[in-house]
């Protein structure tokens, strides 16, 4: 029972090919990606039109209240509306790729749909390597940011420190250096397992349920969307909260001269009422 259990199950956690155009391998989770991301720009165009034209409905209004409580979301994380709004495509980007990424390998017909025996429908977010190098866009443009925002020096200092001078600060510099790299790798892992371990599961629960499969596949689906929607929000809030924490200024080295705190008190009590003597 179990031997046969298992040879009905093929689980392959690299990406497969499904054919090559000009010896370049199109695989099974580039070609889901291309298919994802053409049907939602193909919403975005619909949504596009239907405002130019003044044509609302619910579903117009329902990607609108996204967007605009979206960046409602990016303002109070980053006070900066000029910054927000510098790092809100790409924020915006990751999320809608991500979500319908996702959500296209939910779809009916998973590992069912095959090309030479390769399944054609596998998710582009279930793909380490897309994972990853969504991570490092994000690395390199928060980077980019703090160095506008700090310069290069100040920005090296956020890491390299003078170890005779501050030797706790140096240390601190370097917990701060790696977890600079393990956040994005954790971000990038996080992604990836949760969506390889969805497809898995749903395809376990295909073979398991067998004939009543009709009847419980649709659970676990709507499930699994759900956690394809909180895994795509938690990469969008996350790049949010990097692009905050990297353009931070922790202190002030200086007090202003012309502070509240720095001007003289009278007798009024007021800052700066106090009278010559």
């Amino acid at each position: 029972m179990i031997t046969n259990f298992a040879s009905t199950i093929e689980i392959s956690v690299a990406s497969q090919p499904v054919f090559t155009v000009a010896g370049f391998p199109i695989t099974n989770t580039l070609l889901t990606g291309f298919v994802s991301t053409l049907a939602m720009l193909g919403v975005f165009a619909y949504v596009i039109r239907k405002v130019k034209r003044g044509e609302y409905n619910r579903f117009v209004g329902l990607v609108q209240w996204a967007f605009e409580g979206m960046l409602g979301q990016i303002e109070s994380v980053i006070p900066d509306k000029k910054l927000a709004r510098k790092i809100m495509p790409l924020a915006l980007s990751i999320f809608f790729i991500m979500l319908a990424s996702y959500w296209m390998s939910v779809l009916p017909g998973l590992d069912s749909i095959k090309y030479h025996g390769v399944p054609v429908i596998r998710s582009l977010a279930s793909d380490l390597n897309f994972t990853l190098v969504v991570s490092m866009i994000v690395f390199v443009v928060v980077q980019f940011l703090a160095l506008q925002a700090h310069g290069p020096i100040g920005n090296a200092k956020r890491y390299l420190r003078n170890p005779i001078k501050d030797p706790i600060g140096s240390f601190e510099g370097i917990l701060e250096l790696i977890g600079e790299v393990s956040r994005y790798s954790a971000l990038a892992v996080r992604m990836f397992g949760n969506c390889f371990a969805g497809e898995i599961l749903l395809i376990i629960i295909a073979v398991l349920t067998s004939y009543v499969s009709v009847a419980m596949l649709p659970l676990f689906m709507v499930f699994e969307l759900f956690i394809g929607f909180v895994q795509a929000y938690v990469f969008f809030i996350l790049t949010v909260i990097f692009t905050s924490l990297a353009v931070e200024v922790h202190g002030d080295s200086h007090s202003s001269d012309h502070s509240p705190a720095a001007e003289p008190i009278g007798k009024s009590g007021a800052p700066g009422s106090a009278e010559m003597v």
